[in-house]
C-alpha cells in the first residue's frame, strides 16, 4: 500500500528533528517549499505541518513561520511515574490485569510515532491498571521492538511497562500530550463507566539514549484521576 504523500512529509520531517539536523526552534520548510519538493498541492503540506503542530512536534506562527518545537519543555511539564507507586502512595491496593498483548507490523502512523519503517515490527499490549480493584486506567502502549525485543515476554501483572522500560531503555526524553475526551464503548467497558463520560487522556512518546521507545495512550476516568506536578524555576 502506498503511503500518502502527507505522512511522507511528516515522515520526513520527524527525520530530520531525529537525527538532529534540525534543531529545537529552528524553522522548517514553507507550505510552499515542501509542496514544490515533494510534488504535491500547498493543501497537502499544509495538512502534514498542521498535524504536526497538533502533536506538539512543530509550533506555528502567523507571519513568522513554523517551528520545531522543544520536546524538553513539554516533558518537564510533568514527572514521569510509576503509576502503581502513586496507587501505594495514596495509601490504596495496586493490581493490574493484562487483557492483550501481541507483535504487528507498523502501518504509517504507528511508523512515525516510533521512528521506524512502515512494516517494521513493533508491540502492542493493552493493561488495565486498578486501585482497590475498580479500574483506574487504560494504558495502550505501542512499543519499539527492535530497541526492547523482550518486551512481549513479560508479565505485565506484576511488574508495569513504565517500570519494565526504564530498566531496559532508559528515558532520556520524554513528550506528552493532555486532553478531555470522551470514551468510547470499549474503553468504558473496560473503565466500567457508563456511557460516554468526560475522560483523561495522555499520549505519552519516551526515548532512550537509542531512539523512540514507546507511545504510550494513557486513559482516565474524569472523576477518579488528576494530574498533578511541582514546578520549580
Amino acid at each position: 500500500m502506498t503511503t500518502p504523500k502527507f505522512t511522507q512529509i511528516k515522515q520526513f520531517i520527524f527525520q530530520q528533528i531525529e537525527s538532529g539536523n534540525w534543531a529545537e526552534h529552528q524553522r522548517v520548510p514553507s507550505e510552499n517549499e515542501l509542496a514544490e519538493q515533494f510534488d504535491v498541492s500547498r493543501m497537502t503540506a499544509r495538512r502534514a505541518l498542521q498535524e504536526l503542530t497538533d502533536e506538539g512536534v512543530l509550533n506555528r506562527s502567523k507571519g513568522s513561520g513554523t517551528f520545531v518545537s522543544s520536546f524538553k519543555s513539554q516533558s518537564s511539564l510533568l514527572e514521569i511515574r510509576n503509576i502503581a507507586e502513586e496507587v501505594t502512595e495514596a495509601g490504596h491496593h495496586y493490581s493490574a490485569r493484562l487483557i492483550s498483548i501481541e507483535k504487528l507490523s507498523a502501518d504509517a502512523a504507528i511508523a512515525i510515532e516510533l521512528d521506524i519503517a512502515a512494516g517494521d515490527n513493533a508491540y502492542f499490549s493493552k493493561i488495565l491498571h486498578m486501585q482497590d480493584d475498580q479500574p483506574i486506567q487504560l494504558e495502550q502502549r505501542y512499543v519499539n521492538a527492535a530497541l526492547v525485543p523482550d518486551y512481549i515476554n513479560q508479565d505485565f501483572s506484576v511488574i508495569t511497562p513504565h517500570e519494565y522500560l526504564s530498566k531496559e531503555a532508559p528515558l532520556t526524553e520524554a513528550t506528552h500530550q493532555i486532553e478531555a475526551v470522551l470514551s468510547e464503548a470499549t474503553i468504558s467497558a473496560l473503565l466500567a463507566i457508563k456511557g460516554e463520560q468526560p475522560c483523561l487522556q495522555v499520549k505519552r512518546r519516551t526515548w532512550s539514549s537509542q531512539g523512540v521507545v514507546s507511545l504510550a495512550i494513557l486513559t482516565s476516568p474524569g472523576d477518579k484521576y488528576r494530574l498533578g506536578g511541582h514546578l520549580k524555576f
